[in-house]
């Protein structure tokens, strides 16, 4: 479990410019950071690519967190973001190649760029593109593990707000994962 006053103080640190800080922070955070990938990219190889992504967006943005909501929230958008973003470039790549799925494997569920959950990446893009405010709130509880609360300091945004978008996100959700079984 990270402890939340050593996060303040390496972040601090971290962003006045203290190399070793921002190493130990780094450290810290990777576990959080894989796990938040791997929830998007079940496959290890491709999580920890994705979590490589984010971390070094963590390293080089860390001097724009300002504070604004919890740090650990932040880290999370930029976890999703780097998932989402490798699963976006695999599949382009998966496409370019023409890559055939073997004939055993269900191709609403299994991707042959990494074993990643096509149905739930292509509903969460549909859901993206039609409803951006609430596919944010959705990542961030239900892929992202973060609070209500934290999510709601995250996006400033009232409390109230959130949970019905997470609400109206699942019920989007529900939908398109019942229709592609």
């Amino acid at each position: 479990m990270l402890d939340e006053s050593e996060l303040t103080q390496l972040v601090a640190a971290a962003q006045a410019g203290d190399q070793a800080s921002l190493e130990h922070l780094l450290l810290k955070l990777r576990p959080l950071v894989m796990r938040r990938c791997a929830k998007f990219l079940p496959h290890h190889a491709d999580a920890e690519e994705a979590a490589q992504d984010a971390l070094l967006s963590v390293s080089r943005h860390l001097h724009e967190y300002g504070g604004r909501g919890s740090f650990l929230g932040w880290v999370t958008v930029i976890a999703s973001n780097a998932a989402r973003s490798t699963y976006r470039s695999m599949r382009r790549r998966a496409e370019d190649s023409h890559a055939v799925l073997p004939e055993d494997v269900d191709p609403r569920t299994t991707s042959v760029i990494a074993g990643t959950r096509i149905d739930l990446m292509e509903a969460l893009t549909v859901l993206e593109r039609q409803h951006p405010a609430l596919a944010e709130s959705f990542v961030l509880r239900d892929l992202g593990d973060l609070t209500y609360l934290q999510i709601a300091e995250t996006l400033d945004t009232p409390l109230g707000t959130v949970k019905d978008r997470i609400h109206q996100a699942r019920r989007f959700m529900r939908d398109r994962l019942t229709d592609s079984v």
